[in-house]
């Protein structure tokens, strides 16, 4: 079924909205030779489509930038090379950097607040803060209210404690730690919400670049704890969101 035949099905009461809907959630992608753009993923997930430019040409991603702005989208990229960014500045006027992060950010529509409650984002250290930023700027991004406690990491609980409270005002938690990954255990045990565990790849040779914080986060004794790959912000920030915007 084309999306001709789905609108005048509609129009002459043929089929109704919802019927219709279920049948847009498929269509359409445009494929551009070396990108097949997720157009509907919005209908389908929640959110559209976010481009991963590691990897990706300057041109590549200029070129999928182009597209998804002709369809109104609003556009999030991770792992942006600033060199790239600054290319894109010069074309969209309405283009931001975030650049501990790497994240950018093109708002061609206003950003709705969907979530239903609060996402906290912690750190054990202050050089995991450029993972937890991309789980900031994720969250926010798609839509929710988002806090940031950074460099509260177990060799000095105390600086953790003392913001209890605001622990306990959160839907959602990120808890991004290198080293030997504990903070996401520790939180666990004193919280009664989702908390997204991302291991780093902050540590000396036997973290073996993250390794030992996913371990440590896989085997953790806390109930109600999930964990995303070594370095993966931008994966947490969309599951948190993703849970913060449920009934």
């Amino acid at each position: 079924m084309d999306l001709k035949k789905i609108l005048e099905d509609v129009k002459n009461n043929n089929i109704d909205i919802e019927y219709a809907l279920d049948k847009l959630k498929n269509l359409p992608y445009e494929d551009l030779g070396y990108a097949n753009i997720d157009h509907h993923r919005q209908l389908r997930n929640g959110y559209p489509e976010v481009i991963y430019c590691e990897g990706k040409s300057d041109e590549q991603i200029l070129g999928i930038i182009e597209k998804m702005k002709e369809k109104d989208s609003n556009i999030l990229g991770t792992r942006c090379r600033k060199e790239t960014f600054d290319k894109i500045k010069k074309i969209y006027n309405n283009a931001e950097y975030e650049e501990l992060s790497k994240i950018l950010k093109i708002k061609n529509h206003d950003i709705v607040n969907i979530g239903k409650g609060k996402i906290l984002v912690l750190t054990g250290g202050t050089s995991d803060i450029p993972v937890a930023d991309e789980a900031y700027y994720t969250a926010k991004f798609l839509g929710n209210d988002v806090e940031r406690i950074y460099d509260v990491g177990v060799a000095g609980i105390h600086r953790l404690l003392s913001r209890r409270h605001i622990l306990e005002e959160a839907r959602v938690i990120v808890a991004v730690a290198g080293m030997e990954g504990a903070l996401p255990s520790v939180v666990g045990g004193l919280v009664d919400v989702p908390i997204i565990a991302v291991p780093t790849s902050v540590g000396y040779g036997a973290n073996f670049g993250g390794v030992s914080a996913l371990l440590t986060m896989l085997n953790s004794c806390a109930s109600g704890i999930s964990v995303v790959n070594i370095d993966n912000g931008f994966g947490a920030g969309y599951l948190a969101a993703t849970i913060n915007k449920l009934k």
